[in-house]
């Protein structure tokens, strides 16, 4: 079911999804304007390095990241957040299990659109 432009979205409905190793997601509410995601890492797994013409803005929910962005590295705990520029390289390194809250504008299409589609 595509939940665009949903006002609400309840967490208990939500399916998380496999993006990446030890790193899984749930698409929380979007619009075409914006997206905000929830993202689960496991202990010591990687965000990789990457780019993307979307503004982000996270929130640490949970655990303790070493977060880079355009060469910068800092550790984040929970409650901590950052803010990534378009375009800018960036990568997360989980040092203790948790969770970012992630959002974008505007959304990120490639999260809701499967390799298939046109």
């Amino acid at each position: 079911m595509d939940r665009r432009n949903q006002p609400f979205a309840h967490d208990a409905d939500l399916v998380w999804e496999p993006a990446g190793e030890g790193v899984t997601r749930k698409i929380l509410t979007y619009r075409d304007e914006v997206m905000m995601v929830r993202v689960r890492f496991e202990t010591g797994a990687i965000g990789p390095a990457h780019s993307h013409p979307h503004i982000q803005c996270s929130l640490v929910e949970s655990g303790v990241f070493d977060i880079t962005i355009s060469g910068r590295t800092e550790r984040l705990v929970a409650g901590d957040s950052f803010t990534v520029p378009p375009d800018a390289i960036h990568g997360a390194v989980n040092i203790e299990a948790g969770v970012l809250v992630d959002v974008f504008t505007p959304m990120r299409r490639d999260f809701v659109t499967s390799p298939n589609d046109p």
